[in-house]
């Protein structure tokens, strides 16, 4: 992530960027999705334990495997080696990129976050061997987010093409993903509890790691295994909302008509028969990550403080929000004083305006930094931990003061970066980005501050925001 040995920073910087490498490190690797599968499952000869419920194997004839999401091959993979030879057959779907050997699941790569063909075909193949499961069998779907794009089976009446597109201008729009994720299911024949439809009448366990706020079972992929809680009105609503209405193809717009008018089925509710002999068991959720993150950051000596693992809304906004807390506890040693460490996650958006290249974490770096540029002594670091910031190779960025500092002695304007949406490119020339290549898990987002004590930069009355 960051080479101490050849940092351009100053050493306090340096250490400070070494630590945020710590710390990061941590809360990734305490929601690796293979170990969240093993501690949440456990095979006792003949018998699998679930989250403290049993299932004994020789009472199903079979057990089938499916899954959609990037950390879903390894997820994948865990369960083939609790289960061993007892799956019998599996199907899963992850970004490209994101693959690993499995002995009797057959994983396919396809696109995120634009769907594609690729996608198509295996949640298609998905559906049809969750289609031959029989009342005897039982079928362990493993999902992650990221499953929402990489299982694009168009409603009827619908193309691939409408598909991408309503993608590209929802994730463009602003809009939340449990907005983006409701329109999604009502296009679909997959998402919002259709998978689970396609299984009955077998036994259906469904392990998942969180990437939404509040970990809702219908919006983490879409929620295919789980009761939805959107409606067609709803869906309509939204391009309402965000006057997107005549951006999506009008195919689109006719199929959520004919949906409110009773004309084409509604997604599975709660109560549905569907749903009786299915069970979703989330095994790894965002708290957890900012938990291991913040034992690291207490155990290289600064005082952890979790803000919230719920935070949504425009990245840039937050991104000044939380830095005037980092302010605050330098100036103040309110919430906490330093050495601290501020640590937040959930899912910011991005509105798009202009045309640069970037994600929510690294643009979330820059706007903090810009609200920090005069306290020397605060990193602000964000990370998707999935290791993917929007269409780039980094899994987003950390900036301080000296970063802009370096940034404008290059000829570097941070505020017309930040302003065509360019934080990639800013971070790519002024250092910074932080690059983990796909990290198996997929948790939302990893931010936090930290804050050294203002004596190693400076007496703090000398510390004053920008004007």
């Amino acid at each position: 992530m960051v080479d101490s040995a050849k940092s351009p920073f100053s050493a306090e910087t340096t250490r400070m960027m070494t630590h945020a490498r710590r710390i990061l490190e941590a809360g990734i690797r305490a929601v690796d999705a293979g170990e969240a599968v093993r501690r949440h499952c456990i095979r006792r000869g003949r018998t699998l334990v679930i989250d403290g419920r049993t299932y004994p194997l020789d009472e199903f004839r079979r057990v089938l495997l499916v899954g959609v999401g990037k950390a879903s091959a390894h997820m994948a993979q865990a369960l083939e080696e609790i289960l061993g030879d007892r799956v019998e057959e599996g199907q899963v779907c992850v970004k490209y990129g994101h693959g690993t050997a499995t002995r009797r699941t057959r994983v396919v790569e396809a696109g995120h976050p634009a769907p594609d063909e690729n996608g198509m075909r295996c949640a298609c193949g998905i559906l049809e061997l969750a289609g031959r499961a029989g009342a005897e069998d039982l079928v362990l779907c493993a999902i992650s987010g990221g499953g929402s794009a990489l299982a694009p089976v168009p409603a009827e009446g619908l193309s691939l093409m409408d598909k991408q597109e309503v993608t590209r201008t929802l994730l463009a729009c602003g809009a939340t993903i449990h907005e983006i994720n409701a329109i999604r299911k009502h296009i679909s024949r997959f998402k919002g509890g259709n998978l689970a439809r396609a299984v009955y009448p077998a036994t259906l366990i469904t392990l998942l790691l969180s990437d939404v706020v509040g970990d809702d079972l219908d919006v983490i992929a879409s929620g295919p295994t789980a009761p939805d809680s959107s409606t067609y009105r709803d869906c309509l609503a939204l391009l309402d909302r965000y006057e997107i209405a005549d951006r999506v193809p009008p195919s689109v717009v006719l199929h959520l008509e004919r949906g409110v008018r009773g004309e084409a089925a509604e997604t599975p509710k709660h109560g549905d028969p569907i749903f009786e002999r299915t069970r979703n068991v989330v095994v790894g959720r965002n708290l957890e990550a900012l938990r291991a993150a913040g034992k690291e950051a207490e155990r290289l000596g600064y005082r952890p403080l979790i803000l919230s693992s719920r935070i949504q809304g425009e990245t840039r906004e937050v991104a000044r929000a939380l830095a005037a807390v980092a302010q605050e506890s330098s100036y103040s040693g309110m919430p906490v004083p330093a050495p601290a460490c501020l640590l937040s996650g959930g899912e910011t958006t991005v509105t798009l305006k202009g045309d640069g290249a970037g994600g929510r974490n690294t643009e979330f770096a820059l706007a903090a930094g810009l609200a920090l540029e005069a306290w020397k002594h605060v990193l602000a670091v964000s990370v998707g931990t999935d290791g993917t910031d929007g269409p780039t190779d980094a899994a987003g960025a950390m900036c301080c003061g000296e970063t802009l500092e370096r940034a404008r002695a290059q000829g570097l304007d941070p505020l017309r970066f930040l302003t065509e949406n360019d934080s990639y490119t800013f971070f790519r020339r002024a250092g910074g980005l932080i690059v983990t290549g796909p990290t198996h898990t997929n948790v939302m987002d990893l931010r936090f501050f930290l804050v050294a004590p203002p004596e190693s930069l400076g007496r703090a009355e000398e510390i004053r925001p920008a004007r």
